[in-house]
């Protein structure tokens, strides 16, 4: 039999690069030829050498140096595959006037309004009008390529990566570290949507006790986030770019998730596998996610949040509830096995002409 040939592109973040990462490993040891193009030490970060596959540094950019460098790179390729809208666009370029098939997975959305918002679309439009065929990680992925112009859109059995953050056993010691001994524990990622979780936390001051919540990693506004917990005294700590997540998740009451973008997703999965209760703001895909294992709010809405928040403090039975749920839902998630095995069965449709067989 022929060996499949195909090249994985993709922009460098760190969710789209752990998945093509365990994309890459499984599709080697099925016997698939698997280049990886990834701006340089994208590899690196995230084990693609243990892989097996080759790794070639291309530059994020799409000026006509990056472009013809992605174009080099895929000579020769079965299939493409691009990971994300800028990889999904560099690579249309790349592959302009020369057949080879295009596979786009858009595994998170892209938010943006007004001029921003305008350009997105716009990109997304020539993404997906480049693909041979769109795998979406959400319904809402799937329906909107759909929207944007896509041939063929259809939902993917998404892996969930197995947690790359070590379970310490807790004893306790994270609580006394972030000074959460005899009050709750609440726990959320730093990203882009502080600012309701910080306005929530105002409405849960007049708690007995107070609740304290701690934000796990290094966000943007990292700055600004202290000036406004000390002006306003919130009962807020910033933990910093730990790499101990799901100890400190699993010394948490409740793990919060007030927004939308890559650190949502991360901290839902690790808080259902460790039976951690989860509040979280309805957006995306995440209701596909986590099912019925949290409790939703509106995207935004800092009463809402805050109401949630302190309902589930007082009700014990409901956190064992979603607890519980949590464990079960995360039981359910695809395996590796499932993701890889859809994404050849794509790859042997794109690759094999009608009417013939792949075979010696």
């Amino acid at each position: 039999m022929s060996q499949l040939r195909t090249v994985q592109v993709l922009d460098g973040g760190a969710g789209s690069s752990a998945r093509v990462s365990s994309l890459a490993a499984g599709l080697v040891a099925r016997g698939v030829q698997v280049t990886v193009c990834a701006p340089a030490g994208s590899g690196r970060a995230h084990g693609l050498p243990a892989t097996g596959a080759r790794f070639v540094a291309v530059p994020r950019r799409s000026d006509p140096a990056a472009v013809a460098a992605l174009r080099t790179a895929c000579t020769g390729a079965d299939i493409v595959h691009a990971h994300g809208l800028h990889a999904a666009v560099r690579a249309g370029i790349a592959l302009s006037g020369r057949g080879t098939p295009l596979v786009v997975t858009w595994h998170t959305r892209v938010h943006a309004e007004g001029a921003r918002g305008r350009l997105l679309r716009l990109l997304e439009r020539r993404a997906v009008r480049a693909a041979a065929v769109v795998l979406g990680t959400s319904w809402e992925l799937v329906d909107r390529a759909r929207r944007r112009g896509a041939r063929d859109a259809r939902l993917a059995p998404a892996a969930i990566p197995a947690s790359r953050f070590p379970l310490i056993p807790d004893d306790g010691k994270a609580r006394v570290e972030l000074g959460a001994v005899g009050r709750p524990l609440l726990v959320s990622l730093a990203e882009h949507d502080d600012d309701t979780l910080l306005d929530a936390a105002r409405e849960w001051r007049h708690l007995d006790p107070v609740p304290l919540l701690a934000f796990v990693g290094e966000g943007p506004r990292a700055g600004a986030l202290r000036r406004r917990i000390a002006d306003e005294g919130l009962p807020v700590v910033l933990a910093g770019g730990r790499d101990d997540l799901a100890g400190i998740l699993a010394a948490a009451d409740i793990a919060v998730l007030p927004g939308r973008g890559d650190a949502g997703p991360l901290l839902a999965r690790e808080a259902l596998r460790l039976g951690v209760p989860l509040v979280a703001a309805r957006t995306d895909g995440l209701p596909e996610l986590v099912g019925e294992a949290a409790s939703f709010v509106p995207y935004g809405d800092a009463e809402a949040l805050a109401g949630a928040v302190v309902r589930l403090l007082g009700d014990p039975g409901q956190r064992e509830r979603l607890a519980g749920s949590g464990r079960a839902q995360a039981a359910s998630w695809p395996t590796e096995d499932d993701t890889i095995a859809h994404v050849l069965s794509v790859y042997d449709e794109l690759a094999t002409p009608v009417g013939a067989g792949r075979g010696a």
